[in-house]
């Protein structure tokens, strides 16, 4: 696995402020889309929060890992603690995870649009095209990507403010919806969302260790991300409460986009008819967004291990992942996949187990290999 001679890569720098910004339309990305913690019901808060102080703490973990080593990403991390080998098969599995990762999301992206924009155009049509500009993106590099990450912000915070406020002013929020709180206690069904939770979408920042490096000014780093991060927990919890304030504990519970059935019961005639339709368009956004980064994360792994260019890998790549995303025969067995086999199963070996055993290696080996540079 070659390092650091001379690829673009190398050269690519980032604003930590860019960072951060990335981090939270990043987390937003298909998080809002749907319901977290559904086997809480109105008690959802009060997992989303006890899962947002653990994504902290899986954060902290993957910050500890940099920090002990800044100048190398993930893949070059575990090539060089865990031998070319094993190094080489571990990143190539992250290298998988990254692109379903993206296939998921895509596809989530092609049938929110049949829902809510097309209902009458091809799955596959609307997701050659959204495809197609997600990987025009990647082919400009990471530093574009997060400059447009900051353009992007002010765009989704206002369409966020303004669902709120909407909401607020609408007499749509029914607050007893929050009561009784715990009526049964702490369930082992609660304990499953619980975990469901911290691994989406908590635990995908795993994919930030392919880009901390290429951050200039790392002062306050460690504080900052873990404040900013905090904060992000706090805002997806109080999206994630809204749509039981506004539909219930027990409509929200089965209902496969609970925001979009929200956002629909807006209304402000002569004003706005269709404050889904324009939602929905910046929630793309975020969906774009994340399956940019993943797929960044995917090229940049494929040009460690073999040493050429990540744009050359775009197409290949890209074409793996548009096949992945048509795995599903529908969208009933997508969200099955997503939500009760892959989120529970797989993610967490690469978003907590494998970087705990990447730190404990870096820890028992840190005599015999010295941090790079």
């Amino acid at each position: 696995m070659k390092r650091e001679e001379g690829t673009g890569l190398d050269r690519e720098k980032i604003r930590l402020s860019e960072l951060l910004v990335s981090l939270f339309l990043f987390e937003v990305g298909s998080t809002t889309l749907f319901f977290q913690g559904g086997e809480a019901k109105q008690d959802a808060w009060i997992l989303m929060l006890i899962a947002g102080a653990a994504g902290l703490l899986v954060l902290l973990l993957h910050l500890a890992i940099h920090l002990r080593d800044p100048r190398l990403d993930l893949f070059l991390l575990f090539h060089r603690y865990m031998g070319p080998w094993l190094g080489t098969l571990i990143n190539l599995g992250f290298i998988g995870y990254f692109g379903y990762e993206v296939s998921r999301n895509l596809r989530d992206l092609g049938e929110l649009t049949l829902m809510t924009l097309l209902p009458n155009t091809k799955l596959w049509l609307t997701m050659v095209i959204s495809f197609l500009v997600i990987a025009n993106a990647v082919r400009h590099g990471p530093r574009v990507n997060f400059l447009m990450g900051v353009l992007f912000l002010p765009f989704v915070a206002a369409a966020y403010a303004i669902l709120l406020l909407a909401v607020s002013i609408s007499g749509l929020i029914h607050y007893e919806f929050m009561l009784p709180v715990l009526e049964h206690g702490f369930t082992a069904d609660m304990g499953k969302s619980l975990f469901e939770i911290v691994s989406f979408p908590f635990g995908e920042s795993i994919v930030f260790l392919v880009f901390y490096p290429m951050i200039q000014g790392r002062n306050k780093m460690l504080g900052k991300t873990l404040f900013s991060f905090a904060w992000i927990a706090v805002f997806l919890t109080l999206i994630n409460q809204l749509n039981v304030l506004v539909l219930g504990p027990n409509l929200v519970q089965n209902s496969a986009l609970p925001l979009l059935e929200t956002v629909q019961l807006i209304r402000f005639p002569g004003l706005f008819e269709r404050m889904d339709a324009l939602f929905t368009m910046f929630l793309f956004i975020g969906l774009g967004v994340k399956m940019a980064y993943f797929f960044l994360g995917g090229v940049i792994g494929l040009e460690r291990i073999t040493g050429i260019g990540f744009r050359k890998w775009i197409i290949p790549l890209g074409a793996v992942i548009f096949a992945a995303s048509f795995w599903s025969p529908n969208y009933t067995h997508h969200i099955y996949i997503g939500r009760e086999v892959v989120v529970l199963s797989v993610w967490p070996l690469f978003q907590i187990a494998l970087p705990i055993l990447l730190f404990v290696v870096m820890l028992l080996r840190r005599k015999k290999i010295k941090p790079h540079g």
